[in-house]
């Protein structure tokens, strides 16, 4: 063999194990943008566990508040549907900014339920509200934790699908679409953890 067909080889193999490792590093960022959202749903999944304890704890001092009290009920439901059809895909758009919307529908249903709590105090002074209060706001930090690592792995997972080479070839290995930021409409209130105080 001449060396022009030696370094013909070497440049084919040299191709070929940079295609794989494209192929691999598009896998590694999109198996931690998925694993971010699962840290998510997580810590989502607990909150909602904990709004129907919330509730029931306020049925008493609030019989006459119904309406708002299903409205957080309600909300709550659509939040956790739109959690599961997310958790499916997390790399869809619209699943995800669906969740966005719903979570955002969530966050104002708790913040009427905040403005009536605030008429009662011995509601506010009730021990097991405190205890709610105080893990509802744990769980909005861990989820605001959560939601800043997920958009960090998306944003990688799209930076490097969408620069060359990567972009010629990740259509071809089943990476067609950007993965999608979980923004919430109210970005700028989302900045700090709601304050349900009773």
């Amino acid at each position: 063999m001449d060396i022009g067909t030696i370094v013909s080889w070497l440049l084919v193999i040299f191709v070929i194990f940079y295609i794989i490792r494209i192929f691999n590093t598009l896998v590694l960022y999109k198996n931690r943008f998925e694993n971010a959202f699962a840290q998510i749903e997580v810590q989502l999944k607990r909150r909602y566990d904990l709004i129907p304890n919330l509730v029931e704890a306020t049925k008493a001092y609030l019989s006459h508040e119904k309406e708002t009290l299903e409205a957080v009920i309600s909300a709550r439901n659509d939040a956790a549907s739109g959690l599961k059809a997310a958790a499916q895909d997390p790399s869809n758009p619209s699943a995800i900014a669906k969740l966005a919307s719903q979570e955002g529908i969530l966050q104002n249903a708790l913040g009427r339920l905040n403005v009536v709590v605030e008429a009662y105090p011995d509601l506010k002074a009730n021990d097991t509200i405190m205890q709610l209060n105080e893990e509802l706001t744990s769980t909005e930090n861990r989820v605001a934790f959560a939601r800043q690592a997920f958009n960090d792995a998306v944003t990688e997972y799209n930076a490097y699908k969408q620069s060359f080479p990567q972009n010629f070839f990740a259509p071809t290995f089943g990476h067609k679409q950007d993965a999608s930021l979980l923004e919430f409409e109210d970005s700028a209130a989302i900045q700090e953890a709601p304050k349900v105080q009773f």
